[in-house]
């Protein structure tokens, strides 16, 4: 073991950081010599010119020798070395990047291949749900089986927010703010209109969980980590008034496909915050709504609107609302 580890120790670090055995022996040859013809040189490591022509083409492009005319000069050690490691060490973090990216590459790919499978075996299992309390523990069981569970919800419409908040939204809250659920909504304007709706997205908030205002949304959804989803008995219909008449589906197709439309209204859809009035308008107008839907938002009056629009430019000195934005993102208010 001595013997290895000596060895070892031996070992010519040139060698090691990718240099040729010509060019290592070259560079010693250079460094004891500092300054040479390519005649001294090819006589000090007793080789033919030529072929010391190509090891000194090679460390001059490795920056370990200048070349002077006629003559070459070595360059300090360390400098070439630092730059040889540094070298070495960009091409590791390439290789780590490459690495980490083909392992995000199979996380994805893995759908895929569950889809294919799924679809090939006629494996989608399908569960249906008759009522708000079997969706309520359904969603809660699977999330205990593996916290925290991100879970995303579109909600389309003022009741069907009413009746959830009503019966379920402390669980849910409950669960959020114990780590259990990680939940993002995407909830129609009208939905959160009314003040009791706005004192549950604010209690929501502060359990942690991401909430968006959105004009309209398509449909009544949720996706539950990545092999859950749950879907109404039909697409763009308000939930029945004395039934959920749902469906909870296990396929990562599904899942998948779901979690993409809840990706594309999240991004357009402005955020529900509990900021002042004044950055609260500015932040719903930076994310495209008019006064109009501002004041449905918030559910105030369109005059109240632009009366907090004034608050905010008086409270930023700016001229116009145009200006305002400026100074609000300059602020971090958006």
């Amino acid at each position: 073991m001595s013997t290895t580890r000596n060895a070892a120790l031996q070992t010519d670090p040139f060698e090691s950081l990718g240099l040729s055995s010509d060019q290592a022996a070259l560079y010693t040859a250079m460094l004891r010599l500092h300054r040479a013809t390519l005649t001294e040189l090819a006589e000090a490591v007793d080789r033919p010119a030529e072929d010391v022509l190509d090891a000194l083409d090679g460390l001059v492009r490795l920056g370990a020798v200048n070349r002077q005319r006629e003559e070459f000069l070595a360059r300090h050690p360390a400098a070439t070395i630092g730059r040889l490691v540094a070298e070495r060490l960009d091409r590791v973090a390439r290789e780590t990047r490459q690495i980490d990216e083909v392992l995000a590459a199979a996380g994805r790919l893995t759908h895929h291949y569950d889809a294919g499978r799924d679809w090939r075996s006629g494996r989608f299992s399908v569960e249906p749900l008759s009522g708000a309390d079997e969706l309520c523990e359904s969603v809660i069981g699977l999330a205990l089986q593996a916290p925290p569970a991100e879970l995303v919800m579109a909600v389309p419409d003022r009741r069907t927010m009413a009746r959830f908040a009503d019966g379920y939204g402390g669980q849910w809250i409950q669960a959020a703010a114990d780590g259990i659920l990680r939940p993002r909504m995407v909830v129609a304007l009208d939905a959160v209109s009314a003040p009791a709706m706005r004192e549950v997205c604010a209690r929501f908030s502060a359990a942690g969980a991401g909430l968006r205002a959105l004009d309209t949304v398509p449909s009544w959804f949720f996706a539950l980590g990545d092999g859950t989803a749950g879907l109404p008995a039909e697409w763009g219909v308000p939930l029945p008034e004395h039934s959920y008449n749902c469906y909870l589906v296990h396929a990562p197709v599904v899942v998948g496909a779901l979690r993409a439309l809840f990706e594309e209204l999240w991004a357009r859809a402005a955020p529900i915050s509990p900021h002042n009035n004044a950055q609260q308008v500015l932040r719903l107008a930076a994310h495209g709504l008019s006064d109009d839907a501002i004041a449905r938002h918030l559910g105030v009056s369109v005059r109240t609107v632009r009366a907090r629009f004034a608050e905010a430019m008086s409270e930023l000195g700016a001229q116009s609302r145009f200006h305002a934005g400026v100074e609000a993102a300059r602020r971090g208010w958006l």
